[in-house]
């Protein structure tokens, strides 16, 4: 029987239909009409087909979803091993006798709490959850610690007591809302805590007497969807310091009455916006430090007084920069604040009586933050990051003069890995020059610049920081140092506009309608780095996570000739369907920044400068890590841009944690994505 016949004799002598035939071309046929289809709405180049469905492998228990990632060869996992062995510390606060403190490190997968007891001592690892540790605060009068945890990455904090004698803790929220900013009363038997309990959205602040946690109770319901968080308690019991956020540039503080539920305006106005942040009460309870941009001088140090119409006395006005950090010790004598001077910290001493403050000389180069004065005010902890040296925690030592310091401690001593640190790049600050100009001379753009050893061209890796209300600053980093050593890459880290730091004109410059300005300041770059014989423009990069993930999207889209390929981690692919998807008590937030998506003419702008609108465009290979909890960026972002680049015949390699949110803080999560990330700028980058 000829097997190529289409139809056969029955035997009545009647031609039938081959039915396997028919079915064939039936299917053809569909396969055409759906070919020709989706050309109606996904239009591909002659010459470009539809990507076949990637290979997708799973890990760390089928919580790691791997699509499209070649296998991880052995050797790259053992070079790169060092470096993921790096840990660090950071301060959480003093024992309640003064002389131990607590600090959250990692030994096995996750941060937890442990105790130390005396400067490089051994650590004491007190808790051992099945998900990282956030805030820890420790009970004023007393050694209980409060502290919140979420799930996987979720981001929805529920508040634990902790007893660190026993190591037993129990929760004492409701087991669903977001909970955060644990404020402790004067007599430690009482929490004040921000919580979205009322109705899942909004940002109220909620009291609870630790004895009873049924007895929690709504003692600030938020008339709009900002920020109300509690910062201090008066000594009585009777009124709490607490801080509405509204924007990065709109901010105020209040004085609420418990009992009656009235707030009282101290700092900012609805007429004038500026932004204020509230540190803490002074020890007679007269006033408070807060700092602030009310005078457009950057954020500085003051003190006012609760009294009405009380008016601030700016602290810090001949330093030209913001103050980030404020401490006050106990018996309110001393008080501590650090600078954001051009990244770097500077840590200045101050005298509350005087008002009179000096800045502590030979401090390492790098960033500093959480500092807290121990019980008798003679050491203050913080934690501090230097390009070569991971967080730890040091004690400043202080002398009798309130501005005076004796020593600096260093409690705790991170494990590197084996690595000599003393090799490490130390970033170079540059400027360079962008598209417009300020004040009649072209805009000049901030940037940490990290070199290999040798003379080049050095292959670029541009890493752009999220926020966008956020700045790079030159703390460790043993991603930045691992690329730079075992790629032989210059890391290149801007501070594009819209970055904090540099002023609140600076930091509106990307606002609304100018969003893709900021993006331009990336083609500044990519024009600068052709300049530098030490880079080599054909092999670049860009890298960027959350907000920096959105730029690293738009800047494949509009430079993409002058790049290789580029890395998305939790970043924004469409700014209308992210409005419309990240958790509701942070949309309002989103939308001063970004603009209102329901606004037909905002919605129609965000629409056109987003990245899956600019799919055509990219042309490049990416690499894109999500986690599925995320409240910020949801898990759709990532999708939509991996479907809509595969479409297109785009290779992408997609990772997504099913146990992570925004960001990885699973060890074995983030050494997997980490390797992953070095085999795909080996491949694109290197090779």
């Amino acid at each position: 029987m000829d097997g190529n016949r289409e139809s056969e004799t029955s035997s009545q002598g009647l031609a039938v239909p081959d039915l396997a035939a028919c079915w064939r071309r039936a299917m053809v046929c569909l396969a055409l009409l759906l070919c020709l289809a989706l050309r109606q709405f996904t239009p591909l180049e002659a010459n470009q087909l539809p990507a076949a469905a990637p290979a997708s492998t799973t890990r760390n228990n089928g919580q790691l979803l791997l699509q499209g990632v070649p296998e991880i060869p052995g050797s790259l996992a053992a070079r790169v091993q060092q470096y993921q062995s790096v840990r660090s510390a950071a301060f959480l606060d003093w024992t309640e006798d003064g002389n131990g403190m607590y600090i959250r490190t990692r030994f096995g997968l996750l941060d937890q709490i442990h105790r130390v007891d005396f400067p490089r001592g051994d650590r004491q690892q007190l808790t051992f959850f099945e998900e990282p540790v956030g805030e820890v605060v420790r009970q004023e009068k007393g050694h209980t610690l409060a502290l919140t945890m979420d799930k996987g990455g979720s981001e929805f904090s529920q508040v634990f007591l902790l007893d660190p004698g026993t190591g037993l803790a129990r929760m004492v929220s409701d087991g669903s809302s977001r909970n955060t900013h644990i404020t402790w009363d004067r007599t430690g038997t009482s929490l004040a805590y921000h919580s979205t309990r009322r109705n899942g959205r909004s940002n109220d602040i909620w009291l609870m007497d630790i004895a009873d946690s049924e007895s929690a109770r709504l003692v600030l319901e938020s008339p709009d969807d900002s920020l109300w968080l509690p910062v201090d308690f008066t000594e009585d019991g009777k009124f709490i310091l607490v801080q509405q956020a509204i924007s990065a540039g709109n901010s105020r503080v209040y004085l609420l009455d418990i009992t009656t539920g009235e707030r009282r305006l101290l700092a900012g106005s609805e007429e004038f916006p500026s932004a204020n942040r509230a540190m803490v009460l002074d020890h007679k309870n007269e006033g408070f430090y807060l700092v602030s941009n009310a005078r457009g001088l950057g954020a500085e140090l003051a003190w006012q007084s609760l009294q009405p119409g009380g008016e601030a006395q700016f602290i810090s006005s001949a330093i030209p920069w913001d103050v980030s950090e404020f401490a006050l010790s106990a018996d309110g004598r001393r008080g501590a604040f650090v600078t954001n001077e051009d990244g770097f910290s500077r840590v200045y001493l101050l005298n509350t009586r005087s008002k009179r403050y000096t800045l502590v000389s030979n401090m390492p180069a790098g960033v500093i933050g959480r500092l807290r004065f121990n019980q008798d005010n003679q050491r203050l902890a913080m934690t501090m990051s230097t390009a070569q040296t991971p967080s730890d925690v040091f004690v400043m030592v202080l002398a009798k003069s309130p501005e005076d310091a004796k020593s600096l401690q260093r409690w705790t001593s991170s494990e590197v890995g084996g690595l000599d640190t003393s090799t490490f790049a130390v970033p170079e600050l540059v400027r360079y020059p962008t598209f417009d100009r300020e004040h009649d001379q072209q805009r000049q753009i901030p940037a940490f610049v990290y070199r290999p050893s040798g003379k080049g061209p050095f292959p670029v890796i541009i890493d752009i920081h999220g926020g966008p209300e956020s700045q790079y600053r030159p703390a460790f980093s043993s991603t930045i140092q691992m690329w730079v050593a075992e790629l032989g890459a210059a890391v290149i880290a801007p501070n594009v506009r819209g970055s904090l730091g540099y002023g609140m004109d600076y930091l509106a410059l990307d606002d609304g309608y100018r969003r893709e300005d900021a993006v331009k300041d990336i083609g500044a770059l990519l024009d600068w780095i052709a300049t530098k014989p030490e880079f080599d423009p054909q092999r670049v990069i860009v890298y960027g996570a959350s907000y920096g993930g959105y730029m690293a999207l738009a800047v494949a889209a509009h430079y993409g000739k002058h790049l290789k390929a580029a890395v998305d981690v939790v970043g924004i692919s469409n700014f209308v369907t992210f409005l419309e998807t990240t958790q509701d008590y942070r949309r309002e937030r989103r939308r001063v920044e970004y603009g209102d998506e329901r606004d037909p003419e905002m919605r129609a702008f965000l629409h056109s400068i987003s990245p899956l609108s600019q799919v055509d465009a990219i042309t490049l290979p990416l690499l894109v890590v999500q986690g599925q909890n995320d409240p910020r960026v949801p898990v759709t972002e990532a999708e939509q841009i991996v479907a809509a680049l595969r479409q297109r015949g785009n290779p992408v390699w997609y990772i997504n944690a099913l146990n992570e949110g925004h960001g990885y803080d699973r060890k074995e999560n983030r050494d997997i994505y980490q390797q992953a990330a070095m085999l795909f700028l080996q491949r694109y980058l290197i090779e």
